[in-house]
């Protein structure tokens, strides 16, 4: 399992991260947003997915799960921020997307460490 988390595109947290931000990418095709709402999920959809993409390809890349913490909080906040809380579907996939990519980030950290610490001994 140690040795599975050191090869790129293997590591689950980041697959998970992947799927929450195409979910959140796609979500204005199937939900009732604003223009504000809309973008604000197409944009922080796509980051976390590229975050996600990047961390798969390089597994010993830390601070992508920091970053993905950083997204996760921002689309956690962003039906207060952006002012879409009266749109149930899209504020309530905000905040469930939001703290899952919060959650997979947190747990993908020591992952991420033990991985950089193997790949920095390698070189």
């Amino acid at each position: 399992m140690a040795e599975v988390s050191t090869k790129p595109w293997t590591r689950p947290h980041d697959w998970a991260e992947v799927v929450l931000g195409v979910v959140a990418l796609l979500s204005p095709l199937w939900l009732d947003t604003d223009n504000a709402a809309m973008w604000t999920m197409i944009v922080l959809g796509a980051l976390v997915a590229l975050d996600g993409l990047a961390s798969l390809a390089m597994p010993g890349m830390v601070y992508g799960e920091g970053i993905q913490i950083v997204l996760g909080a921002l689309l956690f906040i962003s039906p207060w921020v952006m002012s879409y809380t009266d749109m149930t579907g899209a504020s309530w996939t905000s905040w469930i997307i939001g703290a899952l990519t919060i959650v997979a980030g947190a747990a993908a950290l020591p992952v991420a460490n033990a991985a950089h610490g193997r790949m920095a001994g390698q070189s």
